[in-house]
């Protein structure tokens, strides 16, 4: 297995942050570099999503944890390769809400392929953090 994070901090609450997460995964653009998500079913484990990157081909994956105000993770079969995208909220040493986003490779070859492929896929979260964390700052834009 092959894994990556990035983490950054606001001000906002784990409920403005996780406000902010179930807006984009189903389906609300939350800023002009946001990734398009189609959510097939309920904000639910177990329900699949088309996820659009930016400038990239479709493709799907399924919500494999989701404890409100706490975590969110997808899932999205790449070949033999489980690429796993996870967000966990927690709280913050004097307020507010670190938020770390995470990319698990898994599968046959993951340690020889998760150098080159983990940072191509991992690239954007400093400016999707950005987007996520505006829109729980700012929820009323």
């Amino acid at each position: 297995m092959w894994t990556t994070n990035y983490e950054q901090t606001t001000t906002a609450s784990a409920s403005a942050v996780w406000g902010a997460l179930t807006k984009l995964h189903s389906g609300t653009s939350i800023g002009p570099n946001s990734d398009s998500f189609e959510l097939h079913g309920p904000f639910a484990v177990g329900t699949t999503l088309t996820i659009t990157p930016q400038g990239q081909e479709p493709m799907q994956s399924t919500i494999v944890a989701l404890v409100t105000d706490t975590t969110y993770a997808d899932r999205t079969v790449f070949g033999d390769l489980e690429l796993t995208f996870r967000h966990d909220l927690t709280p913050a040493p004097g307020g507010g809400t670190t938020v770390t986003h995470t990319l698990f490779i898994d599968g046959p070859g993951s340690d020889e392929v998760g150098p080159a492929l983990g940072p191509q896929i991992s690239g954007d979260f400093p400016v999707a953090m950005a987007e996520l964390l505006s829109a729980a700052e700012n929820p009323s834009e």
